[in-house]
């Protein structure tokens, strides 16, 4: 199972990186918190001091068009809130 699917790259999770040492991942659903961090650990090399998650659920979404009402739904997924020690960082554009 791919335990860390994306890395959540937003004005205020930069900031939070910044500031707090705090980093934002999109991670699988049925991933535990010691999974995340052994990922993240292994993957970025990092000691992980504290992982925080949360589980968004999808939303109905509709639109107005020309041929009438479109309806679908928006994806759950879960967020993984990932705290660094002190003084070591995580650089998601070294790779590019």
């Amino acid at each position: 199972m791919n335990i860390i699917i994306k890395p959540v790259i937003t004005e205020k999770m930069t900031m939070m990186g910044e500031k707090l040492n705090r980093y934002g991942f999109i991670v699988h659903k049925k991933a535990n918190k010691l999974q995340i961090k052994k990922a993240v650990e292994e993957l970025y090399g990092v000691d992980v001091q504290s992982v925080n998650t949360m589980n968004y659920s999808g939303k109905e979404k509709s639109r107005f068009t020309k041929s009438g009402v479109i309806s679908g739904r928006s994806n759950a997924y879960k967020k993984a809130i990932i705290t660094v020690a002190e003084g070591e960082t995580i650089d998601f554009y070294s790779n590019i």
